[in-house]
């Protein structure tokens, strides 16, 4: 969402004026809710919304439970039956997903903006969910306009496709929607090199020159508090959710072994967000429960203040399939705080090509447990000289959000 937010707020500086379509807030369902962000949207911006008919509210009544899922119902209790009947209905009846109940209103009001005399010079949809992009194929036809599909996930290799259950009929329905969006959209989006790749060998009707490489980024005007690196502890932050796929049990164990190497330093770890009770119980295994702190989900200016309080940052990539491709939005945000980053994940992935390039840190294998001791043995050493290990320079400013806005407007013409 603050991909799109972010493009709404910068684009009217290169004078383009956008409209919003979205959901009416009171009939859509959501696992988390940011009001916070809402002050993001211009004054200007016209934002239009609409109805929706989504499943969400049967599954919280039939499941008991008051959160919509993550990820279409992924990371839900495997064990529970009801959770598997979901998953099977999610993954063979709502195809691309379940928020496609939403599509027709979209299009109902995009019908009265074009028949009320109103003109576009070209839409962008933005995914997932990927059934939006079924929105941006049905407005290519009907009016012919310029689309721009902006895909920030894989759609058919995403990591937890295949916990979906997809029965044949329904994989060969997705993969055909998947490959309409890529072959006819006039420009397509995407996040990451890898994610590039992996959509451009999807059909040989694909123009590769047409895919364009848009990474996330961050705003500065998120980043105007200063630095205040914590001068009592070594603080390492981790922010966003993490789930059993985040593999952290060398690292954790890594953690606990510096720590009994070195008593006197205060050496601590910070959650900040969902974190699974998987990995809450591998903190604790570890012995590391005194020495962690689990905050959980806040606004989005909270979540920032966390990073420029801390000392260091800790980016997992999960241990999925695909997984060398998975570029965070979050690495642009531990970009902007200037803090040495830990990454944990695939070596020569894109976030590991990232950290290199900004010179902001280096990835280390999730099972490369002498590494990570070393790891921290470095980061040891040189906060007994100095506490603040803030990183010298400017921010890469190549990735703001307003430089990445500036971009599209240039793909918009």
């Amino acid at each position: 969402m603050q991909r799109s937010l972010k493009f709404v707020k910068h684009l009217p500086e290169f004078g383009i004026e956008p409209t919003v379509i979205t959901v009416d807030a009171a009939q859509a369902a959501y696992p988390v809710l940011d009001e916070s962000l809402a002050a993001d949207v211009p004054a200007s911006v016209r934002v239009i919304r609409t109805s929706t008919f989504e499943p969400f509210d049967s599954y919280k009544r039939l499941t008991g439970r008051r959160q919509v899922p993550y990820g279409g119902f992924v990371g839900e209790n495997k064990a529970s039956r009801s959770q598997q009947l979901f998953k099977f209905v999610r993954g063979n009846l709502f195809i691309p997903d379940a928020r496609r109940g939403w599509n027709r209103f979209v299009l109902d009001a995009v019908a009265q903006l074009v028949a009320a005399g109103e003109q576009f010079d070209a839409v962008l949809t933005s995914s997932p969910p990927h059934s939006t992009q079924l929105i941006g194929l049905e407005l290519k036809r009907r009016y012919g306009l310029r689309w721009l599909a902006d895909l920030r996930d894989p759609w058919t290799d995403i990591y937890y496709y295949k916990e979906l259950n997809h029965l044949p009929p329904a994989r060969w329905l997705d993969a055909r929607y998947e490959r309409q969006v890529l072959e006819q959209a006039d420009v397509v989006l995407v996040t990451s090199p890898h994610t590039k790749r992996i959509f451009t060998a999807k059909s040989p009707k694909i123009d590769p020159n047409k895919l364009e490489i848009l990474p996330n980024g961050y705003d500065e005007a998120d980043f105007r508090e200063s630095s205040q690196p914590p001068t009592d502890a070594l603080l390492i932050t981790h922010t966003g959710t993490i789930a059993d796929t985040y593999r952290l049990d060398q690292l954790l164990a890594a953690t606990a072994e510096c720590a009994r190497r070195h008593p006197d330093v205060p050496l601590r770890l910070r959650f900040v967000g969902k974190v699974s009770d998987g990995i809450r119980q591998q903190v604790a295994t570890a012995g590391l429960a005194e020495r962690t702190e689990f905050v959980p989900f806040v606004p989005h200016h909270e979540s920032v203040g966390y990073l420029l309080r801390s000392t260091a940052l800790l980016l997992v990539i999960p241990d999925v399939a695909n997984n060398r491709g998975i570029l965070p939005g979050k690495v642009f945000e531990y970009l902007a705080a200037n803090k040495p980053i830990l990454c944990v994940g695939p070596l020569g992935s894109d976030a590991d090509l990232l950290l290199r390039e900004t010179g902001a840190g280096h990835t280390l294998p999730p099972d490369a447990y002498a590494d990570l001791v070393e790891a921290f043995e470095g980061l040891v050493a040189r906060w007994r000289i100095n506490p603040n290990l803030d990183l010298p320079g400017p921010r890469p400013t190549r990735y703001s959000r307003r430089a990445l806005t500036e971009r599209l407007a240039r793909l918009v013409r």
